[in-house]
């Protein structure tokens, strides 16, 4: 069972009842095992303000203070290990002729970070940016052009991060297998001349948008491969993506288009405890049927002027405690060890 839970700025995440713990505070006589900075969806742009196609302000340059006041609350800090960005570091609509530029400027401030950054793409990172362009730029490490990997903090913990383009039509040149792989799935699943409209879609088929993408038979092989490794190894993994795996935590039309296989594989391991995403701006939150905490970050880009979303996760054994400054909402997402 899930529950509304409202925050002070009066929007809402998904929280399940199990997790309602009170996360602005350490767990009592007890250190982390390691801690993390998170951020999501800075779309930064040098342009005046705007909206999304659903109405919601948009702000294209605050976002960056919102960036740089959390890697210096991070820095302050002086506990975290590493720092993760689910994701869209530049917008859709940043001029092309600048869009270097800006993802360099966006870089820039998370190099500034006293700690390693493991990025991962987004849609609108490959709107500025083709692959072989926007891989180097985040030193995201790269098998053919994918950008799926993973790495571990401790001994105890291992990160997956999941390619969520790799099946997509952006990124890719226009004749690449993948980018006609792509254009084939969206004819079959979206009638509609744009294929960024879920109009007519019903369900979960309104995942299949162009500004969505998939995970390749390869890179799903991978997955399987790591978490067999993971499980040898007695390691909990934390499994990151822009894009929720979950229809329990996102709008449907914000979902990978093969999350369910994603997820099938997951789901046949008990090793993977958690699922972050980005890309859904409201965030959300949902705890799976496996037990899988699916946790969907607040933008920073959908903050007022003098607010903020960005937070940290503290790691322990049996749970991990994101502290949510502002309108990123604080959450304890507790699981068997």
């Amino acid at each position: 069972m899930s529950v509304r839970l409202q925050n002070k700025n009066k929007y809402s995440v998904a929280i399940h009842t199990r997790s309602l713990f009170d996360c602005d505070r350490p767990m009592q006589g007890k250190q982390p095992l390691f801690s993390f900075g998170v951020i999501s969806d800075v779309q930064y742009a040098d342009i005046p303000d705007g909206r999304s196609y659903l109405g919601v302000p948009r702000y294209y340059r605050h976002s960056m203070l919102v960036l740089q006041r959390a890697v210096r609350n991070w820095n302050n800090q002086g506990k975290f290990k590493f720092a993760v960005n689910l994701g869209d570091i530049v917008d859709g609509y940043c001029p092309k002729e600048d869009s270097l530029k800006a993802v360099e400027k966006v870089v820039s401030e998370f190099e500034k970070f006293n700690g390693s950054v493991h990025h991962m793409i987004g849609n609108h990172c490959l709107y500025n940016l083709p692959r072989k362009d926007l891989l180097p730029s985040l030193k995201i490490p790269t098998l053919d052009g994918s950008a799926y990997y993973d790495f571990s903090p401790t001994p105890e913990y291992r990160f997956v991060v999941l390619d969520g383009y790799d099946i997509s039509a952006i990124g890719w040149p226009h004749d690449h297998p993948k980018t006609l792989q792509a254009l084939k799935i969206l004819q079959e699943k979206n009638p509609n001349t744009d294929k960024n409209s879920p109009s007519g879609l019903v369900g979960l088929e309104r995942r299949f948008l162009k500004f969505n993408g998939g995970i390749s038979e390869g890179q799903l092989k991978w997955l399987d491969e790591i978490l067999q490794d993971a499980t040898k190894n007695g390691q909990k993994v934390v499994v990151c993506c822009h894009m929720p795996l979950d229809p329990g935590a996102s709008s449907k039309t914000a979902l990978c288009w093969n999350y369910d296989e994603v997820m099938e594989i997951i789901h046949r391991y008990d090793c993977v405890k958690v699922c972050l995403a980005g890309h859904d701006h409201k965030g959300g939150y949902y705890i799976d049927s496996h037990g899988i905490h699916h946790r969907v970050l607040e933008a920073a880009l959908e903050c007022p002027p003098g607010s903020d979303a960005f937070g940290y996760v503290d790691v322990y054994d049996d749970r991990l405690c994101l502290l949510g400054m502002d309108r990123m909402c604080s959450t304890e997402m507790v699981f068997n060890s």
